[in-house]
């Protein structure tokens, strides 16, 4: 039996992966289509592990992801949401109702927070939605010591919503005006 030889700080790596999926509550996950969205999950055997595309979950198909295809992870730290690690997983669909699909949700219902139907989710989940696991493949893209010098910014994506309009006319006296104190009486 031969065995590969791993770079001396491998474990290193996947022990950063997997701490940092573990202690956050949202990972950024960017499939081949579209930008990069947030999604709650939990880390379970190796993988985040995440449900959507159904009724009352997180929409997840105008991402790509789909079985056997690729995404890159991002794990922002919970104090100061700055980026401590990105990599790239391969998409796993379980199938509903699988040994694999029963331990994944065991832990995802766990973390599923406001659910109005906790009692019969997994059975929505069976039937309407998707649980998928995102695998670690290879070494993290970006680490602690390993992260790009630019600011990686990108301009907010184009949307009719907005909390900038134009000041009501007659807001400044409703907010400055003194109120009458009553005299006793």
């Amino acid at each position: 039996m031969s065995v590969t030889p791993q770079p001396p700080d491998s474990h290193l790596n996947r022990a950063l992966i997997e701490e940092t999926a573990k202690k956050s509550g949202l990972v950024w996950v960017r499939g081949p289509q579209g930008p990069a969205r947030g999604l709650w999950h939990v880390w379970h055997e190796g993988a985040v592990c995440l449900v959507g595309d159904g009724p009352l979950e997180q929409p997840l198909d105008d991402l790509g992801l789909t079985d056997g295809g690729s995404a890159t992870v991002t794990v922002r730290g919970k104090d100061k949401g700055a980026r401590l690690a990105v990599w790239t997983a391969r998409v796993r669909e379980l199938a509903p109702h699988g040994e694999e699909w029963q331990a994944a949700v065991g832990e995802l219902k766990g973390k599923r927070l406001n659910a109005p139907d906790a009692d019969t989710m997994t059975e929505r989940w069976a039937a309407s939605s998707r649980v998928l696991r995102l695998e670690p493949v290879g070494e993290p893209l970006e680490r602690p010591g390993a992260m790009p010098h630019d600011a990686q910014s990108a301009p907010p994506l184009p949307t009719p919503a907005t909390t900038r309009r134009p000041q009501p006319a007659g807001l400044p006296r409703l907010l400055f005006r003194r109120r009458k104190s009553r005299a006793p009486e």
